[in-house]
Parts: structure tokens; sequence; C-alpha cells
């Protein structure tokens, strides 16, 4: 099952359900050639694909989404990569934001008093209207 990535300025790529992705795969995917992955894995500390007993870089898929982010800041959106970088310090917000989620504290869903008595207050009184 593969899952296709929103993209407002078009369609992203479909990211393969695996575990692990070797670097041609990766590059095949994300449309860039393997030394530029290679490069922004020097540039970008939040990636780090493990390496295989072979030396092989294999990728997970947060760091092929990642990745996905990094070249729309940089291709679509012309970030250097410095200004990528400061970019990608916000990513997990962006993420959550860019699939139509509200992110909202438990706190706010919870407040630490109980609204129960004042709703049954104001049940108690609907029902006195209605009767």
């Amino acid at each position: 099952m593969a899952v296709m990535l929103e993209n407002p300025a078009g369609p992203e790529p479909e990211i393969p359900d695996k575990l692990f992705f070797r670097i041609g795969e990766v590059s095949q995917i994300i449309g860039v050639e393997p030394y530029v992955l290679r490069y922004w894995e020097s540039e970008f500390k939040a990636l780090s694909p493990k390496k295989s007993g072979t030396g092989q870089r294999m990728f997970k898929r947060k760091d092929v989404e990642l990745l996905l982010e990094i070249k729309r800041l940089l291709y679509d959106k012309k970030f250097t990569i410095e200004g990528a970088r400061l970019a990608l310090s916000e990513f997990p917000k962006n993420v959550r934001n860019s699939t139509n989620m509200t992110v909202v504290k438990q706190t706010e869903l919870f407040p630490s008093e109980s609204p129960l008595p004042q709703i049954r207050r104001e049940v108690a009184e609907i029902l006195k209207i209605l009767d």
C-alpha cells in the first residue's frame, strides 16, 4: 500500500509502504541524483540514514518524507540551504498543518475545572422551560 502526500504545487510521488529504502530508490522517489541526497545528508542534521553492514544507506520513511520537504523548500520555494534548515526546525508543525489537522492542547479540550456541573444546570433550566 502506497501513501500519497499532499502538495498544493502538484502531486507528490508515491512512497511505497516499506520500512527501509536504499539510496537509489529514494533518489527515484524524490527525483534527484544520489549525490544530491548525500550532500543534503551532510547539510541537514535531521537526516540520519542508517548504514547497512555493506555501507549502503538505508532510509526510513520519515527520512523520505523529510527529503521531500527539503526538495520542496529548495526547489519550489527557492529557499537557501540555511533558510531550509530554519524552516525545518518547524517541520513537525508543518506536517500536522499540511494534513489539515488542527493541533489542540488537551487543556483546551478538558479544562482543569469540570464543565459537567454547569452543563447539568443548563440542561435543567432548558427542561424547566420546556415543561
